[in-house]
């Protein structure tokens, strides 16, 4: 029998198509995924905190995030919950409330108590524009407070508050 003879000194082409392809569907996927991570925040000029901790939120539990911009309106992930201009007596933001209410984790209001009343255990997120009036962020804890809803733990955003090294920093860029 007769085999045939190959070049073992040979090079072997290998084929870049599939690794090239791959990487660009990993680019696509990680695009997406940072686009829908910030989907939940609103383009809002924070108050100012000179002390607070940074926001860390658990990946795995994710909390609701309550948008309020300078007019009053209330937004979460994008979609209009109230608007001042049509009054719907925040039918839309309290079912919203409810509904996130009822799925969180529970626990005692008082620890010590096994006879307190259970409510949800996480915080919501409250994101206000420096220049909302008060009243709509309060209307927001209000419905908080709610039957059926209960959420008592509430964080509310703030932007850092710029050192003077930071200030003198953009006063000198903007005068480039």
């Amino acid at each position: 029998m007769k085999l045939a003879k190959t070049d073992a000194g040979g090079e072997i082409a290998m084929d870049m198509t599939p690794m090239i392809d791959v990487t660009f569907q990993l680019i696509i996927f990680f695009m997406l995924l940072m686009d829908m991570s910030t989907k939940e925040l609103e383009e809002l000029v924070l108050p100012k905190a000179f002390s607070a901790v940074e926001d860390k939120p658990d990946p795995k539990d994710p909390r609701p995030v309550i948008n309020i911009v300078a007019d009053g309106r209330i937004l979460v992930k994008r979609d209009l919950y109230f608007d001042p201009q049509n009054d719907d007596g925040y039918a839309k933001l309290k079912k919203f409330l409810s509904d996130k209410a009822r799925v969180m984790p529970k626990a005692h209001v008082d620890p010590k108590n096994p006879n307190s009343m259970m409510a949800p255990d996480k915080p919501i997120l409250v994101r206000a524009d420096q220049s909302t009036p008060f009243k709509h962020i309060q209307k927001v804890m209000e419905i908080c407070g709610q039957e059926g809803i209960k959420i008592w733990k509430i964080e509310l955003a703030a932007g850092e508050a710029k050192s003077e090294e930071e200030k003198a920093k953009e006063a000198a860029k903007g005068g480039q």
